[in-house]
């Protein structure tokens, strides 16, 4: 099955997933009135941004190195979305006694504070994100996008080890 993937179909399969669990979103947001809390908002960017670096590899259709260099990238941003899902999942996780309180909200926060100081309440989670409502499964929103950016920092890995052997044998 994995004999006829190629890099370039490989990044292109990664970037058409993210473009579905993006699409998956937004349905989850205007369809099933799951609003996003500011955690999910940059689950969502991570998400963006694997699918621009996942369609960029899949028209540049790297050699060796390239493979290399787009897979790290691909790998990186994976870990920051898991690091930023694994932090949600943590705080939908709280009992309910030790869960943040919630704060201003997010627009209201970008307008009033610089960026890092925005990021920083972010991570630090509140009440809203500790919140739980939606489940697949026994997973929510943000227990899926975690192990949706493990699964999509893994398939950065093996392209990367794709590339490396598809060079190799030319």
């Amino acid at each position: 099955m994995f004999s006829k993937l190629t890099p370039r179909l490989g990044y292109g399969m990664g970037f058409l997933v993210c473009l579905a669990l993006f699409a998956f979103a937004l349905y989850l947001q205007y369809y099933e009135q799951q609003e996003p809390c500011p955690l999910c908002i940059l689950q969502r960017i991570a998400f963006i941004a694997l699918a621009a670096v996942f369609l960029v590899a899949a028209l540049h259709g790297p050699g060796r190195i390239g493979g290399i260099i787009y897979s790290g990238m691909l790998f990186v941003v994976a870990g920051i979305g898991a690091a930023i899902a694994s932090r949600h999942v943590w705080l939908q996780h709280l009992p309910k006694n030790q869960v943040p309180e919630c704060g201003p909200g997010l627009e209201y926060m970008i307008r009033k504070f610089p960026l890092l100081q925005v990021l920083d309440k972010i991570l630090a989670g509140s009440g809203e994100c500790a919140e739980v409502g939606w489940t697949f499964l026994g997973l929510s929103i943000a227990g899926w996008s975690l192990l949706w950016f493990a699964l999509l920092g893994a398939f950065a890995v093996f392209l990367a080890m794709l590339s490396m052997r598809r060079a190799a044998k030319h």
